[in-house]
């Protein structure tokens, strides 16, 4: 830092060289070596011409004038201080010779940097200091005896004044105009803030030195003596007037930073909504301001683009949380909703009333250069430079920032893409110059941290209080969501935001909490009316290219109850086959008894409901309301339209297996319907994909045997175990089914020889395992016949039917090998024994 004093009123110290020289620029350096050099020259020419008319009144003035050096104050603002030994220099200019003024006046400015100082000056600054001090007597005392100025060279009162009034500007004019290079402030600002006031003063000395010049002639020089204590006086000025600039100074300052402080908490309300972090908000705002300062914005409006950079995202408080943190691209109508944040923090901040203009930057950070951006669609030099900053800094560190939606990309290949988007979507000089600056931005960003304290989020209170009584609003609950868009007032779009992520998850829970048809939809449409009103609701189900009503309530609901609409017919026939949304339809376009009813509805919303295995069916709501229907209605139908559609599959499901009974009981495997009704859609998939499948069918050698000896319970036990060995034994997409009794089927897709011959080996291994598990001795095997798609059958009855003779054909060959090995045995027991 710089503090500033050039001889008798200011002087420039606590800075080392290392440091002056990385402050300065250039123009600093030329313009430092000019104020020396002219300076060098004055005193030069003053050593030269020295004359001296009494050195005990010299001697005097110096010790005085030296003594002055040390009262000195620090003025606000600047790192510079001010002395008050100019008095002794309008003394001189009076009462002494130049070359001896100029002795007073840059002794005791040489003495004025070293005595109480922090810190030791350079001697850079040793010269400014001197050589700025000697020009200012030097032109003062030129202005003083300047004996061709007119009518003002006969006036001793007016020549001082301009004196005075000339060594004032030229001293504080030197100052200003280096702490202007080297601090990065214009001169005028600092003058008029931090040496105007000081004029009067300067006068006031005139005056003091008129008087003891006056004295001087009748009584002797011995009388300036008197002017120590007045010298005292204007220095305890000084120092009283400046003390109460500091504490206005030190009030605003802590205002200030209350103010900031305020703003950085306000900023990690929004991270913690938005789900980023507070190093994104650090990078963002140093971005920001440095950048800013390479265009020149300064000032106030440096200040509110630093609020703004921390602030820009206010408005997505309005915006529900179930969008913000979706991990996939927003839809159209969850954009349109998205775009609102500019505005609504806008509004905000509007209400904050900032001393700098952060609400025009917060309102357009989202215009794009080319003008297709968002809420006003401004373009060019339209857009606000701070908003123009901010857009390409939040887009580079956004893409360099980790987002439920996409990972990072790294610094280079982020500033890559915002660089594709100059001229597009950034103001190509500001890319240009980000992109030569941006790693030197990104060290800033390391190195100097913006505090922001992430907020606690595992915070317990231990002590045991009952819950308060809450809001219930049941049926009179606020209309959560149904704003169109057009409302400005901020309060009712957060709580509507808050209200719609919360029932959206109560929604959600419901959906998923039961498999009845009936009930689920029952509890959906219920909680449907609290954000989307409507007259009547019918959700229809696809049956066999047909819609038939699933669920359907409110006004005429026996003539909804009583529609099909085939695919392609209708609003709800449209939405089915094209699988888009229609948004305010007319219910006039409905077909059959819905057509009956068009005369109280006037509008129609409906949306399609796909699940996992296409369009299961078509939500559709009607109002008697023209245009009753937002497309904020739109969109939180078609958030919640891919959870009723699982809901309506999974209830339809349920009910098919319910009606149906596709489970072996004792097995828990799937029986013969569900197996045939499997192999048909593995057939067909196959036939799709030109892909082979294996059919194995199993059947135990030695279960009656099991049956006869230990008794049924012994062989159902049996058929337990043997099916979960079956299962185990197969892989994930393998399917295994009980046909009957003790056969089983294994369907294999794939169908390699090698992976049948395995599978054959391991079922013979568990069916020896399983008689001695569950029987304690070897009394099972198994016989294994294997058919394979398409060489063996075209249908599902070929390839069983070939699998069970092929089955038929290896139980055969060992009965005969167990008649021939113990032939008199198997007479007498009539079965067959396996070893």
């Amino acid at each position: 830092m710089w503090a500033i004093g050039p001889g008798s009123a200011y002087f420039l110290d606590e800075v080392v060289h290392e440091e002056l020289r990385n402050s300065m620029g250039r123009k600093a350096s030329i313009y430092i070596a000019v104020v020396a050099l002219l300076g060098s020259v004055v005193l030069i020419a003053g050593a030269v011409r020295w004359q001296s008319s009494d050195y005990v009144r010299l001697l005097f003035y110096l010790l005085f004038a030296l003594s002055a050096s040390r009262m000195k104050v620090s003025l606000p603002g600047i790192t510079a201080t001010m002395s008050v030994n100019f008095l002794f220099v309008l003394m001189g200019i009076l009462e002494l010779h130049l070359p001896e003024t100029l002795l007073l006046g840059c002794a005791a400015t040489f003495l004025q940097c070293f005595w109480g100082a922090e810190k030791r000056p350079n001697p850079v600054q040793m010269l400014f200091n001197v050589g700025g001090m000697a020009c200012s007597i030097a032109v003062a005392d030129a202005t003083f005896h300047f004996q061709r100025a007119g009518w003002l060279a006969n006036h001793f009162a007016f020549r001082l004044i301009a004196a005075a009034s000339v060594f004032f500007l030229t001293n504080t004019l030197l100052v200003s105009g280096v702490v202007s290079l080297t601090e990065k402030k214009t001169v005028r600002q600092i003058w008029s803030e931090c040496y105007f006031w000081s004029f009067p003063y300067y006068l006031v000395g005139a005056a003091i030195a008129a008087l003891v010049s006056a004295l001087n002639r009748f009584v002797g020089w011995q009388t300036s003596l008197l002017v120590f204590p007045v010298m005292y006086w204007v220095y305890r000025s000084y120092r009283l007037y400046l003390g109460r600039l500091e504490d206005e100074k030190m009030h605003v300052e802590a205002m200030a930073s209350l103010h900031l402080r305020t703003i950085e908490a306000l900023a990690l309300a929004i991270d913690a909504k938005d789900h980023t972090t507070h190093e994104h908000l650090r990078r963002v705002r140093v971005y920001a301001v440095e950048l800013g300062k390479e265009f020149g914005v300064s000032g106030l409006e440096l200040e509110a683009l630093r609020a703004a950079a921390l602030l820009h995202d206010i408005g997505k408080l309005a915006v529900p949380e179930h969008i913000l943190s979706k991990p996939g691209r927003l839809s159209p109508e969850e954009f349109e909703k998205m775009k609102i944040h500019p505005l609504v923090g806008a509004e905000i901040l509007e209400r904050v009333q900032f001393p700098y203009p952060v609400v025009p930057i917060v309102r357009t950070h989202h215009e794009k250069w080319d003008g297709s951006g968002y809420p006003h669609g401004l373009r060019g030099e339209e857009i606000p430079l701070g908003a123009r900053i901010l857009s390409a800094v939040d887009c580079l560190d956004a893409l360099a920032s980790h987002r439920p939606y996409r990972p990072a990309l790294s610094l280079e290949e982020a500033m890559k893409v915002v660089a594709s988007e100059s001229g597009t979507s950034f103001d190509p000089r500001i890319v240009e110059r980000l992109q030569k600056r941006y790693m030197d931005f990104e060290r800033m960003a390391q190195s100097n941290p913006v505090q922001l304290q992430t907020l606690t989020k595992d915070l317990k209170v231990d002590r045991d209080v009952a819950p308060a009584a809450g809001y219930d609003y049941g049926e009179k609950s606020p209309e959560a969501g149904t704003g169109t868009g057009e409302s400005t007032d901020f309060l009712s779009s957060i709580a509507s935001a808050r209200q719609e992520a919360q029932i959206l998850f109560e929604l959600s829970q419901n959906l998923g909490s039961s498999l009845s048809l009936e009930e689920t939809l029952s509890v959906f449409s219920v909680r449907l009316k609290h954000m989307i009103p409507y007259d009547s609701i019918a959700i229809y189900v696809l049956k066999n290219d047909m819609l038939v009503p699933g669920y359907v309530a409110g006004e005429n609901f026996r003539l909804f109850s009583s529609v099909e609409m085939p695919l392609g017919q209708g609003i709800a026939g449209w939405v089915a086959q094209n699988r888009k949304a229609i948004l305010n339809g007319n219910p006039a376009m409905e077909i059959g008894a819905i057509r009956e009813a068009a005369g109280n509805l006037k509008s129609a919303l409906a949306v399609p409901l796909v699940g996992v295995s296409g369009v299961t069916g078509v939500l559709t709501l009607y109002n008697s309301d023209q245009d009753a229907f937002t497309k904020d209605h739109l969109r939180i139908l078609m958030a919640l339209s891919s959870k009723v559609a699982f809901s309506v599959e999974n209830a339809l499901k349920y009910k098919l297996a319910e009606s149906t009974a596709t489970t072996d009981y004792l097995t828990s495997l799937p029986n013969a319907r569900s197996l045939f009704l499997y192999l048909d859609r593995e057939m067909a998939r196959c036939k799709r994909g030109d892909a082979s499948l294996a059919v194995l069918v199993c059947d135990l050698n030695g279960f009656k045997l099991v049956n006869d000896r230990y008794g049924h319970l012994v062989g159902n036990r049996v058929l337990q175990v043997m099916a979960k060995k079956l299962q185990s034994a197969c892989r994930e997409y393998d399917y295994v089914a009980r046909m009957g009794g003790d056969e089983f089927v294994v369907i294999l897709p794939g169908g390699k020889q090698e992976i049948l011959a395995q599978m054959i080996e391991r079922f013979r291994r568990l069916a020896v395992e399983t008689g001695l598990e569950v029987c304690g001795e070897t009394v099972l095997s198994i016989s294994v016949g294997q058919a394979v798609y398409p060489q063996d059958g075209m249908d599902a009855e070929q390839l069983l039917a070939e699998a069970d003779r092929r089955m038929y054909g290896q139980k055969q060959l060992h009965y005969d090998e167990l008649h021939t090995e113990y032939p008199l045995e198997n007479a007498r027991l009539g079965t067959t024994r396996v070893c």
